[in-house]
């Protein structure tokens, strides 16, 4: 199987009028079994699904070798949107831009049997609100999702202590070793400064996944770092991050050997692997669907965001 960068290609979505940066890698030959939307976390860019230290933690062509599309999106406030939007968005701006980016894509190409999403940390946020307030359209049906690197209580003192991300701070790296050489000096080029915005909604998370979760009615599948910092994961909380769902509908994992930024370490692979082997179910499990393009859903433009000084922090 190979793991070939040049696979993997950069475009600009129109997403009701913001421009969205994005990396997409697609299938070779024939229509993709489905579309993986894939939202990084905070402080970083979309490639950081690109495989920027070693291509085996790549999950943009690992995905498009096992016959899916993968479209990882630069969130707004990042990348070609940074100045339209140089406060960011908050959560559900930033949930209605996304789905708004993906169905451009669709327009114009197959979506197979819908869309899958893949976040990590602060982008399982965003993904949490899709999954909960998903529009409905025959053409472009959401399908799962898999989460990683989140969960509902932060740790004691997270926010407090400072985090040096290309030394490998403990909170978002855990033990160096978990990761490839030259991961700390790649990590650079992800970092990107944290929009204003994102910091607005800290307080009120506990309480919003708990009501996004019930709103979920696709799978879910939670995974949570061997060496992961930022959260609270005593027993009774770790139960309680599956129960807030419907019945049977989310299961917690814990990837060994693996801190936070999962997907940059050497643990990607095997994560990864595991996350598409959960979208074949969901997909599989799905009801039949067209691959034909998806028209755009109607939804008003998100209002661009005030401007504000950027603060460069920890990916969370």
């Amino acid at each position: 199987m190979r793991n070939d960068p040049l696979r993997t290609r950069s475009l600009v979505l129109d997403a009701a009028g913001i421009p969205l940066s994005a990396l997409v890698a697609e299938p070779e030959h024939g229509e993709p079994k489905a579309v993986i939307l894939a939202i990084h976390g905070r402080g970083m860019r979309a490639a950081y699904f690109a495989g920027p230290a070693h291509p085996d933690t790549s999950l943009l062509t690992l995905a498009a070798d096992l016959g899916y599309t993968v479209l990882a999106i630069d969130r707004p406030g990042h990348g070609a949107s940074a100045h339209r939007l140089p406060a960011g968005q908050l959560i559900a701006d930033q949930a209605a831009t996304l789905h708004a980016a993906l169905t451009d894509y669709a327009r114009a190409h197959p979506t197979g049997a819908g869309v899958q999403l893949l976040a990590h940390s602060f982008g399982g946020k965003i993904a949490l609100h899709l999954a909960a307030h998903w529009p409905h359209h025959p053409r472009l049906p959401l399908l799962g999702a898999d989460i990683n690197g989140l969960a509902q209580h932060y740790a004691p003192g997270a926010w407090d202590r400072p985090d040096d991300l290309a030394g490998g701070g403990r909170l978002n790296w855990g033990p160096l070793g978990l990761y490839p050489p030259g991961t700390f000096h790649a990590a650079r080029t992800l970092l990107t400064p944290v929009p204003a915005l994102e910091s607005r909604e800290l307080a009120d998370w506990p309480a919003r996944y708990a009501a996004l979760a019930a709103r979920v009615r696709v799978p879910v599948r939670l995974t949570l770092a061997e060496h992961e910092h930022w959260w609270r994961l005593e027993a009774a909380h770790r139960t309680a991050l599956t129960a807030a769902f419907p019945p049977g509908l989310a299961h917690l994992v814990t990837a060994h050997g693996a801190g936070h930024n999962l997907s940059l370490g050497h643990a990607a692979r095997p994560y990864h692997l595991r996350a598409l082997a959960f979208t074949d179910d969901c997909r599989t499990a799905a009801p039949a669907t067209t691959t034909a393009p998806a028209p755009a859903p109607a939804a008003t433009t998100p209002a661009a965001a005030p401007a504000a000084r950027p603060v460069l922090a920890a990916v969370r």
